[in-house]
């Protein structure tokens, strides 16, 4: 549909691709998920592709078509445009583009752009597959950019983005879709929306996938180690993957690190998968948690 202009013309893309979260960008996600959420309810479109394209396409909010016409998709007048206009160089000098009163039209008019009839076949794909429509989207020609899917799934993936199309039309997330267990030796509790047993002395990798019936590599799976790994009584052993962040409760509170926990030892009190402890935190395997250090956990 564009050239992806107005998000190449501007720095704040620069730090997508050196794969380092942007503050900017971070901001415009706080501001807007909740929009793009309501979008995928009522036209189902996957929260992470309106924000990815609104990030991308209105660098953030800071481009001069958003901050004077409130379009942060970059769409332009057609002919079935009734409404008013902003004039801005593109492909061609001087294109008229749709100007709108509140940022909130501007979204609404992006997911009925894309319920026309060239876009339809995206309707017919799995909308939990941001990959598939990122990739749609540039052959049904919304951007000329050979770029523009992969740029999409690359900030998609760095910001987590795919983590709100699992709120799709409300219902409960895939990801926390989870058979029911049952334990002869242990009370099933639930820790971050998941599955889990506190364990006990003596407990083995062998003894509970038995108990659990579930099976050992699972098990070894879910809770991030391997079979060599000594179980300590009290740590919370999860009977299904963990999930990427802490339960919401959490999402204004700074874990404290006390003497003597790891990175691992809070992945499993929360319920959150290492590697994303880590990432939210913008550390890496080296990082040695000290006491006193905090953590952001949501």
């Amino acid at each position: 549909m564009r050239s992806y202009f107005f998000a190449l013309a501007l720095l704040f893309a620069s730090s997508i691709f050196a794969q380092q979260r942007n503050a900017v960008y971070q901001q415009y996600i706080d501001q807007y998920k909740d929009m793009a959420i309501e979008q995928m309810r009522q036209h189902h479109i996957p929260a992470s592709i309106t924000l990815a394209q609104g990030l991308l396409e209105s660098a953030a909010g800071r481009s001069e078509l958003a901050r004077k016409a409130n379009n942060h998709f970059g769409i332009k007048v057609s002919s079935d445009w009734k409404g008013p206009y902003s004039v801005h160089d593109d492909d061609r000098k001087g294109e008229k583009f749709r100007k709108y009163s509140k940022v909130e039209d501007s979204f609404n008019d992006h997911s009925l752009f894309l319920k026309r009839q060239r876009y339809s076949s995206l309707f017919q794909l799995d909308p939990m597959d941001y990959k598939a429509w990122a990739r749609g989207l540039k052959a049904c020609g919304y951007a000329t950019s050979p770029t523009y899917a992969q740029r999409l799934i690359d900030i998609i993936e760095l910001y987590d983005l795919h983590d709100y199309d699992e709120d799709r039309y409300g219902l409960k997330p895939k990801k926390y879709k989870q058979e029911v267990v049952t334990s002869t030796r242990h009370t099933v509790t639930q820790v971050n929306g998941i599955n889990c047993i506190v364990a006990r002395s003596g407990d083995t990798w062998d003894a509970l996938a038995k108990e659990t019936k579930i099976k050992k590599k699972k098990l070894l799976a879910f809770n991030e180690v391997d079979e060599d790994f000594t179980i300590p009584a009290g740590m919370n052993i999860f009977l299904a993957k963990k999930a990427k962040k802490a339960d919401d409760k959490y999402k204004d509170t700074w874990h404290k690190i006390q003497q003597g926990e790891s990175m691992y030892t809070i992945s499993q009190f929360y319920g959150i998968r290492i590697e994303n402890l880590y990432k939210m935190n913008f550390k890496d395997e080296s990082y040695v948690p000290a006491a006193g250090d905090l953590l952001k956990v949501r």
